[in-house]
């Protein structure tokens, strides 16, 4: 199926390719404006997640940080691959042919080095694709306007960094294609403990996004209320469908130049205040924030956003889901065969694993699910096994 954003002409990151990490030995995707994957524990969503995650370190030049963050480079590569991990991104360019990019980490003990990246461009009527940046065993060359070809930095290089991340400004279309892939945004369940950032006093200040742990929920909410209401509007709607017996929202100051958030239901005199709220309320609060955001990157990656929620809150999950991908590639992973049942075969990706323990993906609508779908919902087809999605033993 093709992508269906409210503008067919912007650019967007097309297709991905990832190789040696973790059970994703192979694995190749056409991406889709809403894509949510299900399988079993350990069957590589997460992984995933944490791969694009690297693509979009890879772009911003925190690529280190984030593989010593998910544990070193040997903690996720395939068990028993000599051959690194190698990450490929494609994107769509209107009234050209597409960019891609390939980036291969080679592993050496713990450590790793850049063994090889490549950001290139089929040209038409040419043999030959464009090499805008082309790095071999940790020489990184790039094309120069001035010199009409690719040459060596003249800059500081830091080796354990892509050169996409550190090459000067290129064209257009490679420009926007690191914009795009650098601005990719992880989310991971929402953290709401006693001490968490969304439970506590916030300040005041202008915000396009709630925040990866809700630091920003309430100065969002508050920029929202006082600059652009029918946002605000469509946030409170949501919770209106969600909580019948919501009523308002309010942000009390709690002390100079800091906000707290009230919630006031049609049945109580007196509000809650945000810590007071449960677990699955705070969640929903928060993800209907962020999937509404203004300030949404170009892909959104979201861990089990149905954490703490009511089934019945699902439905309405899908449908902020769906809603965000007309302006963002949202991307999720789920464990909730409920929330599929409010979604389409096109917009499920059913993870499963082969006899070696690889990572398999399917889209649901290459199945053959159309008899089973005239008497079945889809969570209940997937229940009965129909989708595949076996368990493993092991990440």
């Amino acid at each position: 199926m093709a992508n269906s954003h409210e503008s067919d002409l912007m650019p967007v990151i097309n297709k991905i390719t990832i190789q040696g990490v973790r059970r994703l030995r192979d694995v190749q995707l056409n991406l889709r404006p809403l894509m949510v994957m299900i399988g079993a524990n350990g069957v590589g969503k997460t992984s995933l997640l944490d791969a694009l995650s690297l693509l979009a370190a890879s772009a911003a030049g925190r690529l280190n940080q984030s593989l010593n963050d998910l544990g070193g480079v040997a903690d996720i590569c395939t068990r028993g691959s000599p051959d690194g991990l190698a990450l490929g991104a494609e994107m769509d360019c209107p009234g050209d042919v597409p960019l891609k990019y390939r980036l291969h980490l080679g592993t050496k003990g713990p450590t790793y080095f850049i063994a090889e990246e490549h950001l290139i461009q089929q040209r038409k009527g040419f043999p030959r694709p464009f090499k805008h940046l082309e790095t071999i065993h940790g020489q990184v060359s790039y094309y120069r306007v001035d010199k009409d070809c690719l040459a060596q930095p003249d800059w500081d290089h830091d080796p354990t960094e892509s050169g996409l991340s550190q090459v000067p400004k290129m064209f257009k279309q490679p420009e926007e294609f690191r914009r795009i892939l650098s601005s990719a945004t992880q989310y991971h369940v929402l953290d709401v403990g006693k001490r968490a950032p969304v439970k506590l006093p916030q300040q005041m200040r202008p915000a396009t996004l709630p925040g990866a742990n809700g630091e920003d929920l309430v100065s969002l909410l508050y920029t929202l209320r006082e600059s652009d209401r029918d946002r605000y509007d469509m946030i409170e709607d949501s919770l209106k469908a969600a909580f019948p017996g919501f009523e308002s929202m309010n942000f009390p100051p709690a002390a100079a130049g800091m906000l707290s958030l009230t919630w006031k239901e049609k049945a109580f005199n007196h509000p809650l205040y945000i810590h007071q709220l449960s677990e699955g309320t705070l969640r929903f609060l928060w993800l209907a924030c962020l999937l509404q955001s203004p300030g949404l990157s170009t892909v959104t990656l979201i861990d089990e956003p149905e954490v703490s929620l009511h089934p019945e809150l699902l439905s309405l999950v899908a449908d902020l889901l769906r809603e965000a991908s007309t302006k963002t590639q949202v991307i999720v992973a789920t464990h909730s065969d409920r929330l599929i049942g409010f979604l389409k075969p096109h917009e499920v990706l059913v993870l499963d694993v082969d006899d070696a323990g690889h990572t398999s993906a399917t889209w649901g609508d290459a199945m053959d699910l159309d008899q089973w779908l005239k008497d079945y919902s889809l969570d209940e087809i997937w229940r009965m096994g129909v989708m595949g999605g076996r368990s493993c033993e092991s990440p």
